[in-house]
């Protein structure tokens, strides 16, 4: 049981994620360090990323799978985070203390999505 609420919460964190990344293109490019070439191109591939992953750990063959790909992906975004907090001047909507929980917060959901995604006879 415990899996599949960790599951479910891995799909609709990345489900929901996924399409903000293309019903607020814009937002989510603000985020992303200016130093990354092509930030549209990368907000709109990790969207997509994003949905394939959540879609992924659904399905039971391609959950592991797709737990790497979400683990990566999750890495693959820190610098958008360290980005805001490094910059937090230009995000005043958002508190500072989010910004700081933001990153042990992250090494949470990369244990989830470990946990949740690994084989086993729980799934």
């Amino acid at each position: 049981m415990g899996r599949r609420l960790g599951l479910g919460f891995v799909f609709l964190w990345f489900f929901i994620g996924g399409l903000a990344h293309f019903f607020f293109t814009e937002l989510e490019m603000s985020i992303v360090p200016p130093w990354v070439p092509w930030p549209r191109e990368a907000v709109l591939l990790t969207g997509a990323l994003q949905l394939l992953g959540a879609l992924g750990v659904v399905w039971r063959p391609t959950r592991r799978a797709a737990g790497w790909g979400l683990f990566a992906l999750t890495l693959g975004v820190t610098p958008a985070n360290v980005y805001m907090l490094q910059r937090a001047d230009l995000f005043p909507q958002i508190p500072y203390w989010v910004l700081v929980a933001r990153l042990p917060l992250q090494l949470a959901l990369l244990a989830l999505i470990a946990w949740s995604t690994a084989p086993g006879r729980h799934h």
